[in-house]
């Protein structure tokens, strides 16, 4: 995976540590910035409340009140958590020019964003993220919530 221009993570590992902590399905789209098949991800159609987390660190990244059904195969958000709990970088692979997202803890990769898609949410972005690169913590219900 490219570094990001200009930023360094706050948790830094090196690659045989991260092939140490994930497994290797996490590692392909997490490290090598792959893709997991649509349809496939124990988040597609996931409605539980609370956090999705960087499956690789921990870092918080979305809120369940920012998914929505997009069809598209994958989670979708239409914003992250905060603005500084991701990156986003121009991507030119696979002959075409997108927006890649990334933890802004670790630097892993998460999916991509897409706007103008016409969606009915508050932003008009679609935040793909692949389900492997996630982790949902469940809402308790509690007063901290």
């Amino acid at each position: 995976m490219e570094p990001v221009v200009g930023a360094t993570p706050k948790v830094v590992r090196s690659e045989s540590e991260w092939r140490e902590i994930l497994t290797p399905k996490e590692y392909a789209v997490l490290r090598d910035a792959g893709t997991e098949p649509a349809w496939v991800g124990e988040y597609t159609d996931t409605k539980t409340e609370g956090v999705y987390e960087c499956r690789a660190c921990g870092a918080e990244l979305f809120r369940s009140e920012t998914k929505f059904d997009s069809h598209c195969g994958w989670p979708s958000f239409f914003s992250p958590l905060a603005g500084d709990a991701v990156i986003l970088r121009e991507d030119r692979g696979h002959g075409m020019v997108r927006t890649e997202v990334l933890c802004a803890t670790c630097h892993s990769h998460l999916g991509h964003v897409f706007e103008g898609e016409g969606y009915d949410t508050p932003t008009d972005q679609r935040y793909c993220i692949n389900s492997v690169s996630l982790r949902l913590v469940e809402s308790t219900g509690g007063p901290a919530d």
